[in-house]
């Protein structure tokens, strides 16, 4: 199969050597992608349950909804004691 042009021309030309560029650094804005980036994978078998966001998010809220109303302590009636009175 022959190759296209753009893959011929891929590599840098024969005159540029390693040291005209400056020192290789891995991942060099991974951090800075990751922190402005909200992206969540899902399990393939979660994915074929939600295939867009607009499934997911009303789904997500209700969850959202129905965990904060479970975690929410009841209010317990206060105890009275019973006012002893002494015989005297």
């Amino acid at each position: 199969m022959k190759k296209s042009k753009s893959e011929l021309h891929d590599w840098p030309r024969y005159e540029y050597k390693r040291a005209d560029f400056g020192k290789i650094v891995r991942a060099k804005y991974a951090g800075r992608i990751r922190a402005s980036t909200n992206v969540v994978v899902l399990a393939p078998q979660i994915a074929r349950a939600f295939p867009n966001d607009d499934v997911v998010n009303p789904a997500l809220r209700e969850v959202r909804k129905a965990a904060r109303s479970s975690t929410r302590r009841a209010r317990r009636p206060t105890k009275t004691r019973a006012k002893v009175t002494r015989a005297g």
